[in-house]
Formats: structure tokens, sequence, C-alpha cells
């Protein structure tokens, strides 16, 4: 048998965006997305971060994924360090026949990317592989030279095959040629084709809401088949439908701004026979008003143990939990979330939020983050 490790490099001290590697992104540390995937995939013997940064470390540790850390000397961590360096590093410490090394700037990697690309690996005994994606765009010499067709005889679109443009999710290495070429990348080399969008890598801060928004896309997507079978939409109030403004006069609470754009999506959504709910922990008339106005029936306030009352309220429809959509952003809908069919939450929900997430919108509380996932919901019907 073959024996797969993969090596993830991380290192602290990324200048264009500090703490990349454990920032979150569509809810989760960027590493996370990249690691799950390798974990998932059943391919490697050992998964080994390799960084020099503790706070990295922790940030692993915390994921409670099957990871190993692995130490990294300082002089490996440098802006001029090579990652064959590090690649080699771990070769001095661990065993392996290929190594897999996965950079986590690439978060849209998926175990079938990892699964596929060991079958190609094996099937024809290759040395080494990398993974690329194709483009098909003409390109030519800085001298005028094209460089990928012939411009006298120009290939119409479909017929034009383009070229594979190496997004560096990944590279396979066979011990052997690490050891003799101290290079990722000899002999016999694979290229194994991912989808276009895992083109986009995440170097530059530009790159992040690009990477997010895909992220995203990715899971509403994922996640059709849930969406289809629901039957109860569970909404919270301040943070989520409102963007957590509270405005009081000396009389008290007064006003709440709603967005009529989330009002619109949780018609729609009604229209495809799934009951709406509001619920919230605030004693407020405007939130009742705000049910009224919707013609919303179900509209709890001042709700102290909001798992309490899902549960209550979804027994009395005869819904079970795993049919239930829930929206929230804060700490106090933890626990009603966690037992519902599907969480999702604004893009500025607290952080623990985001974690038990499977869909963190793009947009926040109030600004349309809840027509989103109600838009998500609909198609999902459709």
């Amino acid at each position: 048998m073959c024996k797969f490790v993969a090596l993830v490099p991380m290192r602290g001290g990324s200048k264009s965006i500090p703490d990349k590697n454990i920032k979150p992104i569509a809810g989760k540390p960027l590493c996370a997305w990249a690691l799950e995937a390798a974990c998932s995939s059943g391919v490697f013997e050992r998964i080994v971060v390799s960084t020099d940064c503790e706070r990295i470390a922790d940030a692993v540790r915390r994921l409670a994924l099957d990871v190993e850390i692995l130490e990294r000397p300082s002089e490996l961590a440098t802006d001029s360090a090579s990652t064959e360096s590090v690649m080699s590093h771990l070769a001095e410490c661990v065993s392996f026949d290929v190594l897999v090394t996965i950079q986590v700037t690439s978060p849209l990697v998926s175990a079938n990317d990892f699964i596929k690309s060991r079958d190609l690996f094996l099937a024809n005994n290759y040395d080494s592989l990398l993974t690329a994606v194709r483009v098909r765009r003409f390109f030519w010499a800085d001298d005028g030279t094209p460089i990928n067709y012939d411009p006298t005889d120009r290939p119409m679109r479909q017929n034009f095959t383009g070229l594979l443009m190496e997004n560096g999710a990944f590279y396979f290495t066979r011990r052997k040629l690490l050891e003799e070429s101290g290079c990722r990348l000899g002999g016999l080399i694979a290229t194994y084709e991912m989808a276009p969008e895992s083109a986009v890598e995440i170097d530059e801060p530009e790159d992040w809401g690009e990477v997010e928004r895909l992220l995203n896309r990715q899971r509403s997507l994922d996640f059709g088949s849930l969406l289809s079978e629901l039957k109860l939409l569970v909404v919270d109030v301040d943070g989520t439908l409102t963007d957590a403004g509270m405005y009081y006069s000396a009389d008290g609470e007064v006003l709440k701004k709603f967005n009529t754009r989330d009002a619109k999506g949780l018609e729609l959504v009604r229209a495809t026979g799934v009951e709406v709910a509001l619920m919230t922990t605030e004693k407020s008339p405007i939130v009742q008003a705000r049910a009224r106005k919707l013609g919303i029936e179900h509209c709890f306030i001042g709700v102290t143990d909001k798992r309490a009352q899902l549960a209550s309220f979804c027994s009395s429809l005869g819904v079970d939990l795993g049919q239930v959509a829930y929206i929230g952003d804060d700490v106090n809908d933890f626990e009603s979330m966690s037992m519902s069919g599907f969480r999702a939450c604004p893009a500025d929900a607290m952080s623990a939020i985001k974690s038990t997430a499977q869909y963190v919108s793009p947009f926040n509380g109030g600004c349309g983050a809840v027509r989103d996932i109600c838009e998500m919901i609909v198609e999902a019907k459709q």
C-alpha cells in the first residue's frame, strides 16, 4: 500500500492579511475548509500542520480534527523560506511514500478532489501531481507572438481546449523525488483539473470577499435537498430581522428598523407552504405589530428559553426538528439553532453563532440577510 501523508504549511506573520490562515471566512477559520476536506477524504494516514505560530496551532486544535501539529523551525518561517524546505523538514520527521502539500489559501478544495487525484496518481504511477484549472483564453508573449493559438485560424470558443493554469490547491510528491531533487514537481507529472472557481486563491485583501461569496454559494447548493424538505422557518428579530439598533426615548423603546426586502422574502417562503415564526427574548409590541403587518400568525415575544419554546412549538405543529430552518445572530440563539435541521445567520452574527451555522449570509442583519436565506429556501422548493 502507498502511504499518503498530508502537509499543511501555515506560518504566522502574513503581511497582506494579518492572521490570514485562521481568520474566519464564511463562518469558519480559513484553514478549516481544506483541513476538513482532507480529513473527510480518507486518503491520508496522517495530516500534519507545520507552523511556527502558537495562535495557529491553538486554532487548529480547537477544530477537533484528526490533525497533528509539527513545530516549524524559525529559519523555515521567514518570507524567503521555500515550501520545499518545509517539505524536507517534514520528511525528516514523518514516514511517507507520497507527500501531499495542501495550501489553505485554496479553500474551495473538496474531499472528492483528494480522492480523484489519488486515483489518477496511482493508476498511472506518476511521480508528482499538480492541480490546475482550464483557461480558455488566448495568450500572447511580450514580443507579439501568439502562445496558444493561430490568429489566422482563430478557433471557436466551444472548440478551443485552452490551457491548464496551475491553481496551487495541492501537490503530490513521491519521497524519492523530493529527496533527490528537492523539488515538489518532477519526473512523470500529472495534472488534476479542478472546477473553474477554484482558480481564486486568497493572496490579497481583495480576494477575500470573492472567495467568501463562492464558499457561501457552494454551501447553498449543498443544502438544496435539505431545504426542499423544510416545513418551518424560525427567525430571530433583533440583529437578524433588524440591524440590532434599538431606539429609545425617555418613555422607553419606540422604534426598530426592519428591511422591506426581508419582509418580501418571508412572504415568498410562506407561499411555498413553509410556516414562518418570529421569536425574540424582547417583550416588544413593535415585533407583534410587525408580525401582524406581515400576516405572520406565529410570533413569540419575551422568550427566555428559545430551545424549549422551539421544541414545544414544533410538537404542536407536528413538525420534526430536522425540518426546521433557524436564523439567528447571538448566543441566546445557539441552543435553538443547534437543534434545527438548517442553521443560518447574518454576516455580522457573533462568532459562536457563525461556528454553528451551516450558512453565513454575506449580508448583515436587517440589511438583506433574511431575504438572502429566504431565496435559498424558495429556490430549493421549486
